[in-house]
This record gives structure tokens, C-alpha cells and sequence, in this order.
């Protein structure tokens, strides 16, 4: 039987370690659970929060609606040839699916450990890391209709994947809850190595064949240098989106700024690293109040203890205003704001 608790504190189910409260908060274990919750009306009329694993998020304020938290567990697999199908249920902690094709040595998703978050969260961002990105992994996924109770199977093509952007976030915003995901990866590695630090790190370790545990390992440490752990000091991640502007608008930016840190980006466009451009503005490492930059990576910003939503947000305006003032760049939030 579905239970469905009363003013229920999202401290320990949010990565920041924001203190708000739900009102109502209802955990998903089995895709029936879904089909009981929404045959009362009840929950049709009232404002709503999927959560996963709570860390792509700002929680500003006590949550006047109701939670469901997806706690769908399983992973499977299928092998057809060299191609291998990975089938996930949607509350599985993402690095833990990582580990597990690592450990089986189905490549592709290597370079994506170490991502906080669980896997129905995904698709929804097109999480990425490290020149790879959820799309180029992904296959389908299963998810269920609030308005009609029935489930739908969606395409790479119907999720119409973005830089961390998908139909989950856009039209199809509020609609769906996802319930599973299935990935198609190889037993044949094809290494993306060119992307940061990876190429330099292996060659630290004298590692001149990686294999996809190496590069995993190599990305986990890397993170680890940089990102801070949430179970000791809250944060979300990357908390900004790398901007993509135009070729004629970055030649322009060049002519003042010949050291910005760019990648190509498809359609002639190219990608600005959000670290270095708050960075440049004297951001790393700056507490304020409870809130501040991490030590090691400008683009996350943390909570030092006791910080509030509000808080956390009005920092990152301060942020933004400074990096469009300084580079007449726009940095957009990647984290989603929940009011």
C-alpha cells in the first residue's frame, strides 16, 4: 500500500542539504505505485516535484505540493553481437550503473562516472561529462503519463536532446514521470580521451593502452580533485550551464580576452568555459554568508552550513551580472530552481 507522509523535511533528500519541507511526500518503489497514486484525483490538482537523487537543484522555499520520489531499483543487460542493451530503473544511483558496465566491460558510459544523481534524472538533463553526453548512450526510455495513467516508450528522436536539454524540460515539462532507461553500449571501446584532463592523467600513470576501468578511474579522479563530495559540504554539481555563443560573437570576445577557454560546438558555434569566466571575475573560492564558490572549481557553488535557498540564488545572480558585465557573456543556471 502507497503511503503518503505529512510535512516531511528534504534535507536528507536534497544534494545541497537545503532545509525545506514537503507537504506531502510519497516514495515510488514499482511502477504501480505510480498508477495507485494518481487514481485519486487529489494529487492531479496539486503542484508536483519528482525528485531522484536531489542533486541537480535549488530548493528555495518549503515545498506547498507534493514530492514523489523515485525509487524504482534494477539493472539488467542484453548482448547481441557487440552491442549490449542496459535496461535501468529509474532510483538506481547513476554512478552505480557506471560501475556496473564498467565492471562488465560495456563501453560508452566511462566517461561519465562520478556523476551525482540517479538515471531517471538523465535523460532529463542530458547529464555529460568529458565529451560525452547521456544522448550518445542513451536508447529509450519508459515513462509514465500523469494526465492518462498509461505508460509511453520514447525514442532518442522523441526526446529531442539538447546541450542538457530535453522534450522533459520544454513541452513535455510536468507530464511524464520516468521510470526506467535503456542504454545501448559496446563491447568494442571507442575512447573519448581528448576532453580535459584525461590524456595528461593517463600519461601520469603511464598508462598508454587504457582500458574503459582506466578511463573511468582517471574521470573519478579528476572529479574528486575538483568537485566537492556532497556528504561533506552541500552543492549540486556544475551550477551553471557552459555558454554557447556564436563564431562572430567569440572572435569578438578573443580581441579582448586572446586566454578564454573555448571548445567547438556544433554549427559553428563554440562553447565558453563557465569556470574560467567566473573565475576571471574573482569568484573562486568566495564565501558569502553560508554560500560561496568551491576552493577548487568556480562553476559549483556549495553551502557552507545553513544556507538557504534564497541565499544560494541570490549568490548566483551576483555571479551572473558579474560575468555579463565583465565579458558581455550570459550564463544560464543548469541547476533546476524549485520554488
Amino acid at each position: 500500500m502507497l503511503q503518503i507522509q505529512e510535512n516531511v523535511s528534504l534535507k536528507n533528500f536534497n544534494t545541497f542539504g537545503i532545509d525545506v519541507n514537503a507537504r506531502y511526500f510519497a516514495e515510488i518503489n514499482h511502477e504501480a505505485d505510480l498508477v495507485e497514486l494518481f487514481a485519486d484525483p487529489q494529487w492531479h490538482k496539486v503542484q508536483r516535484l519528482v525528485m531522484g537523487g536531489g542533486s541537480n537543484m535549488l530548493l528555495v522555499n518549503d515545498f506547498d505540493g507534493l514530492v514523489i520520489r523515485l525509487n524504482i531499483r534494477g539493472i539488467q543487460h542484453r548482448i547481441s553481437h557487440d552491442d549490449v542493451h542496459v535496461d535501468a530503473g529509474a532510483g538506481e544511483v547513476w554512478n552505480d550503473l557506471v560501475n556496473y558496465c564498467v565492471a562488465h566491460g560495456f563501453a560508452g558510459m566511462e566517461n561519465l562516472s562520478l556523476i551525482p544523481g540517479s538515471v531517471g534524472a538523465s535523460p532529463i538533463q542530458n547529464i555529460g561529462a568529458y565529451g560525452v553526453e547521456l544522448k550518445d548512450v542513451f536508447e529509450s526510455c519508459h515513462a509514465f503519463e500523469i494526465a492518462t495513467g498509461e505508460f509511453r516508450t520514447f525514442s532518442k528522436d522523441d526526446c529531442k536532446f539538447g546541450y542538457r536539454e530535453s522534450v522533459f524540460k520544454a513541452e513535455l515539462a510536468g507530464r511524464f514521470i520516468i521510470t526506467s532507461v535503456k542504454f545501448k553500449l559496446s563491447l568494442e571501446p571507442h575512447l573519448n580521451l581528448k576532453y580535459g584532463a584525461i590524456e595528461q592523467e593517463l600519461a601520469n600513470r603511464n598508462i598508454e593502452n587504457p582500458s574503459i576501468k582506466d578511463v573511468s578511474q582517471v574521470v573519478s579522479h579528476i572529479r574528486v580533485s575538483k568537485l566537492p563530495d556532497p556528504s561533506t559540504i552541500g552543492n549540486a554539481g556544475s551550477f551553471f550551464k557552459n555558454p554557447v555563443i556564436s563564431r562572430a560573437n567569440f572572435e569578438a570576445l578573443m580581441s579582448k580576452h586572446p586566454d578564454v577557454v573555448n571548445y567547438p560546438a556544433p554549427d559553428n558555434m563554440v562553447k565558453l568555459a563557465a569556470g574560467w569566466l567566473i573565475e576571471q571575475c574573482g569568484w573562486k573560492g568566495k564565501q558569502v554568508g553560508h554560500t560561496g564558490t568551491w576552493k577548487n572549481q568556480a562553476l559549483v557553488l556549495v553551502n557552507h552550513g545553513g544556507a538557504t535557498g534564497e541565499e544560494v540564488y541570490n549568490f548566483s545572480s551576483q555571479i551572473i551580472d558579474s560575468v555579463y558585465d565583465k565579458f558581455g557573456v550570459l550564463l544560464q543556471r543548469e541547476v533546476n530552481i524549485v520554488r
